[in-house]
């Protein structure tokens, strides 16, 4: 043990934040209060204890180590510490109430505070005096916090230091964890009410918190007794592992770097210096192995294999072997015995490596890549070597498969760039092409125009679930705000008339009066353009102007500058923001039901499903055998996603009308479905980025499509969309007969009400012959 008194920080020396006192004091006490629920040879301990510090001091209010014989701190140490630990080991130090200055403490601890390593590697941690003094200042104040608020939870605060060997290179880790519980602490005033909120967040803020905390909550109110235990715990594994894991939470575009970071991590946890590691994505194009040099540019073999123009092919020979037989293999020595049986050894002994181990890497059962551990000397993978990898493996497994999905993602990215986003039934047409791009930088350069790619014979399912009086609804919301905006500036400024008389206020009054005249209907563009000028631009400056030269008027004014100048989210703009609430949460609604569902279309065929996003949601389904050539095509496939087309409209509107209890605002949803029997032909258009029918006959389709959402019945009295219903748009009587048996099918299940009306619709511009069913969804099934 070590009784000499040294700093953590010498510049900091007596320069305590708080007024503090070294005194056993509380220890006594303590020993006093655990003596009586102490079992018997614990208590035996204490009195003994107990006895030797009143003989030593019995006037001991204050005192500093000096004032007691080294076997009453060895009292205090045998107290606090297990009984078995080694003192060789223990890193344990008895400190002032503010710890810096070390009073007493094991050999362990001392060797480590005032060796090279940690003061060089730490210098920004341990003797850098600002963040010293923070550190102090906010140890306090949790202390404070704690025991006269009971504010506990922000005592949650963990500080490290760090040991870099100067030999190896290799860091450890140590928590520190300081003891408080023999410190009493005294009040010599009244204490100000604290907000938890509040104090939380001058904590957590690193930029100057507890400097303002410090005229909230001043220090000089308070005076520290006692003496603290600082203890440290050796965390290096633990913060190994957090390192991994804060590595594979970063952004994978720069992956030499990450992989560097886990790396280095490894090697910490190994605690061997001659111990190297490598990774291997395994990377997949249409299921089949694709060697990236930049994604597998950290393996020792496939550097090893570059050098003599086979890292393509030694990665496709140890993917094509490890799929099939994912086992690891160590190589404590490579021999030529081994290089004629295992392909990849002959180019790893050539690069100067002795020592080789590869391990498989698994992501959810499936194999992400491989785990490579090796040296420039002859190693044996003893066991414990592995033991220390065990929890890294998961991590490991985590970053390989981020590789891999940020590769799958850069593929979708140039999809989604260069064509459009791609559904799964029509992706395996781009995927060697986007591939192709990335690999050929040239290209990019070139801007090279891709060829149109079409599906030929595909049969169009078009659906759209629209929010009735969607335009209206925002119209009145709109006037409502205005008014209501208005009506406070008129308010404000008659106020100011009769406290504040001027010129200037009149010509405001009249222009918001007339404003309100013009409100009592909904606006247009163009008035509200004019309108937003008014109150922002022309009243709002000139009352932000007079509130600067009078600023007893700031109480009054501040509400309306306030609501002028929040952008979207204050009281202006509550009646519109409560219609787009209730608008996202139909439409959210309608997205995630879609998302799920279209798993039962791709299931009877694989299809091109595509949604736009409107006041509602309108969807676009491509399918026919040109999607999938490998897979037959019939007329069955059809009938039921027709089916499924019906099914989900009764589905979607049962869903929006659930909806209706807890909307902010009363919103309706109508449902329309097309039906159009003919095969067309689409095409992905280059300029739009998006696929579009080809041809003039197929054009056809989508001018109906366009025309249909607000068409009116043939006598002109009512739009064919109705909330509640669902509308059937067709042009054959055999179109028609197909979706009755649909209908039926549905109403024996009593999702749909018994009556179906047959309707005829208006002459649209181009079209003529339009007819529609029309049916109510049973919503009390």
């Amino acid at each position: 043990m070590q009784k000499v008194s040294y700093y953590i920080n010498e510049h900091l020396a007596g320069k305590n934040p708080v007024e503090a006192t070294l005194s056993f004091t509380p220890f006594v006490n303590h020993l006093e209060h655990h003596i009586q629920s102490a079992d018997s040879i614990k208590a035996k301990f204490y009195s003994f204890a107990l006895d030797h510090f009143k003989g030593t001091a019995n006037d001991e209010a204050t005192a500093s180590t000096n004032g007691y014989d080294t076997y009453a701190l060895e009292l205090i140490y045998s107290a606090l510490s297990p009984v078995l630990q080694s003192e060789d080991n223990c890193l344990w130090a008895l400190s002032t109430p503010v710890p810096n200055e070390i009073l007493y403490s094991t050999d362990a601890f001392h060797n480590l505070i005032t060796s090279k390593g940690i003061e060089e590697a730490s210098s920004s941690i341990i003797t850098n005096d600002d963040e010293l003094r923070r550190q102090q200042l906010e140890y306090v104040y949790r202390l404070i916090l704690k025991r006269l608020y009971h504010f506990s939870s922000v005592l949650s605060s963990n500080v490290y230091y760090t040991y870099h060997h100067p030999v190896t290179g290799l860091c450890r880790h140590y928590h520190i964890h300081v003891n408080t519980s023999f410190i009493d602490i005294q009040v010599k005033g009244p204490l100000p009410d604290l907000e938890f909120e509040t104090i939380e967040n001058y904590l957590q803020d690193d930029n100057g918190g507890v400097s303002i905390l410090a005229e909230i909550l001043p220090l000089s109110l308070f005076k520290l007794e006692g003496f603290s235990v600082i203890t440290l715990e050796d965390v290096t594994a633990r913060r190994a592992i957090e390192d991994i894991r804060d590595a594979i939470n970063e952004s994978a575009e720069d992956q030499k770097a990450l992989y560097q970071k886990v790396i280095d991590s490894l090697k910490v946890l190994t605690e061997n210096t001659e111990v190297k590691f490598g990774l291997l994505p395994f990377l997949k194009l249409n299921g089949q192995p694709l060697f990236d040099q930049s994604s597998c540019s950290e393996s020792i073999l496939i550097q090893s294999a570059s050098k003599y123009g086979v890292a393509e092919a030694a990665y496709h020979a140890l993917v094509t072997r490890y799929e099939k037989e994912p086992k690891a293999k160590f190589f404590s020595s490579i021999t030529e015995a081994l290089e004629n049986k295992y392909f990849f050894l002959k180019v790893l002994r050539e690069s100067g490596i002795k020592s080789y181990a590869v391990i498989p890497v698994f992501h959810n059962k499936h194999i992400a890549g491989i785990m490579e551990v090796y040296s420039e000397k002859e190693l044996v993978f003893y066991e414990n070597l592995l033991s220390r990898l065990e929890f890294a493996l998961p991590l490991v497994a985590q970053l390989l498969q981020n590789t891999i999905e940020y590769f799958n993602d850069c593929i979708t990215d140039v999809i989604k760039e260069k064509f459009t986003s791609i559904q799964p039934a029509v992706q395996w047409k781009f995927n060697e092409v986007a591939w192709d791009y990335i690999k050929n930088p040239n290209r990019r350069r070139k801007k090279k125009e891709q060829n149109d790619i079409t599906f030929k014979d595909v049969f169009p399912l078009y659906g759209a679930i629209d929010i009735r009086n969607s335009t209206m609804e925002r119209n009145i919301a709109l006037q409502q705000d205005m008014r209501r905006v208005t009506k406070l500036l008129l308010k404000i400024l008659l106020t100011l008339d009769e406290q504040y008389p001027n010129d200037r206020w009149q010509p405001l009054i009249d222009k918001a009066n007339n404003w309100l005249q013009v409100l009592q209907n909904p606006i247009n563009a163009g008035e509200e353009v004019t309108l937003n000028a008014f109150l922002e631009d022309e009243a709002g400056k000139v009352l932000s102007d007079f509130k600067n030269g009078n600023s007893e008027s700031a109480e009054l004014l501040d509400r309306y500058l306030e609501m002028i100048s929040q952008e979207n989210d204050g009281p202006a703009f509550t009646q519109r923001n409560r219609l787009e609430n209730a608008m996202q949460t139909i439409n959210h609604c309608i997205n995630k039901y879609f998302e799920q569902a279209q798993h039962r279309l791709q299931s009877i065929y694989p299809c091109y499903f595509e949604k736009f996003r409107t006041d509602g949601v309108e969807y676009d389904v491509y399918v026919g055998q040109a999607i999938s050539p490998q897979q037959s095509f019939s007329h069955d496939c059809l009938k039921q996603m027709r089916m499924w087309q019906l099914t989900s409209m009764v589905e979607v509107a049962s869903q929006t009308n659930q909806l209706l209890e807890r909307l902010p605002a009363v919103l309706q949803t109508t449902q329309l479905i097309f039906i159009h029997s003919m095969a067309i032909d689409i095409c992905f258009r280059n300029d739009e980025r998006r696929f579009d029918v080809e041809g003039a006959y197929n054009i056809r389709y989508e001018v109906i499509k366009k025309r249909i959402d607000k068409v009116m019945l043939a006598d002109g009295s009512e739009r064919l969309t109705q909330p509640g219903k669902i509308a059937i748009v067709y042009f054959t009587e055999e179109e028609a007969k197909e979706q009755l048996e649909y209908i039926k099918e549905l109403q024996g299940k009593n999702l749909i009400k018994p009556e179906v009306e047959h309707l005829q619709l208006e002459e649209l511009q181009g079209v003529v012959g339009l007819k529609a069913l029309r049916l109510s969804v049973n919503f009390e099934a």
